[in-house]
């Protein structure tokens, strides 16, 4: 097994509580991951999966202490004769659960009839040991929107789950004031956009209760607060999208937190915001101190593409902590995770003290 080690200053920060916004870790960690995802298992250990490291599936990292990593190698191999996914493995998230540990992924569905460019669907594997082997609980996706489907996420709440995803961009051209903008700069003919919706999901995994809900959407209006950040790869020229994804829900007192990310996940703009709601479906309203999480390339350091976050928990277990993929200049186009330290004040703010690196 090989080891990685890492953060030998933070976890006494953490202990402490002191660590301020200006004091850094020993950020990224040396795990070329995107879409990173921890779960402090109830075992105690820490268990971190992403986007990457194997091909057609999945790899993990272990940790009891958050400074040293163990490579855990391939917990999930897709692609298979009896596999539903075929390609782009991307986006896991672990959950313990009632006994069992399941892995919640994206992938191209084989069942493609017209050929599609982008075939994505979510489905869910599970396993008797936090480390694997995942196994698929079904044959199929969990469930079949009728458009490409990718980074599901779950909340457990009273005996409930509810899967959180993002419609993919593909063939989803939405008209707004930031589309026409691109038209009459020549930009861009049309704007497609990925959305994020919310459903109640069967307690089996087996399939949704109801009809998905749209939650977030790119802000139509240029004058939106929200538009300046979520527009920047269009608004820069870099491409014709404009992305709602990578979504990360919990729960802080009565108010549920969305975190989510927008602009384009290879590029230097991918940036994340944070939406409330009073309760899961929403409506969710974005925060007025958007973005949370951004490059700080402009301010003197290294760091561009922070996105596609999820949350944990600090050994001490009060500390919450932002998980979230993210580039520097020494690590060029290789996606690689960081950790950094986040609160919700007394007012409700949240806020990341991130992105840090260690100098």
């Amino acid at each position: 097994m090989k080891i990685v080690c890492v953060w030998s200053l933070v976890l006494t920060m953490w202990a402490c509580n002191t660590a301020g916004p200006g004091e850094t870790s020993n950020n990224p960690l040396p795990v070329e991951f995107g879409d990173p995802y921890i779960l402090k298992a109830s075992d105690g250990n820490y268990y971190m999966v992403g986007t990457g490291g194997v091909k057609d599936g999945f790899k993990m990292y272990s940790s009891t202490d958050l400074r040293e990593w163990q490579d855990e190698g391939r917990i999930y191999q897709g692609n298979r004769e009896d596999s539903w996914g075929i390609a782009n493995f991307w986006a896991p998230e672990l959950y313990e659960y009632e006994g069992k540990y399941y892995l919640l992924f994206s992938a191209d569905w084989r069942e493609n009839p017209t050929n599609e460019l982008e075939n994505f669907r979510i489905g869910v594997a599970v396993s008797d040991s936090p480390t694997g082997p995942y196994q698929d609980l079904y044959n199929r996706p969990i469930f079949d929107p009728g458009y490409p489907v990718i980074d599901g996420n779950l909340l457990f709440e009273d005996g409930r789950v509810y899967l959180y995803f993002s419609r993919c961009c593909y063939k989803h051209p939405v008209e707004s004031e930031v589309a026409n903008w691109a038209r009459v700069k020549g930009l861009f003919d049309e704007i497609e956009e990925s959305w994020v919706y919310g459903v109640e999901l069967k307690p089996d995994f087996s399939g949704i209760i109801g009809e998905p809900q749209l939650l977030l959407r790119p802000p139509v209006s240029m004058v939106d607060p929200q538009t300046e950040w979520e527009s920047r790869s269009v608004t820069a020229g870099e491409i014709n999208r404009r992305w709602t994804e990578g979504s990360f829900i919990f729960k802080n007192g009565d108010t549920y937190y969305m975190m989510y990310s927008a602009n384009f996940f290879g590029g230097k703009n991918y940036a994340v915001g944070y939406a409330t709601a009073e309760s899961p479906l929403g409506p969710f309203k974005k925060a007025a101190n958007n973005p949370v999480l951004e490059k700080n390339e402009d301010k003197g350091g290294i760091v561009t593409g922070t996105g596609h976050n999820s949350v944990t928990w600090a050994p001490n277990g009060k500390d919450m902590l932002c998980v979230y993929h993210g580039r520097t200049s020494k690590t060029g186009k290789n996606r690689v995770v960081f950790i950094d330290r986040m609160e919700v004040r007394d007012d409700g703010t949240l806020v990341v003290h991130g992105p840090t690196t260690q100098e």
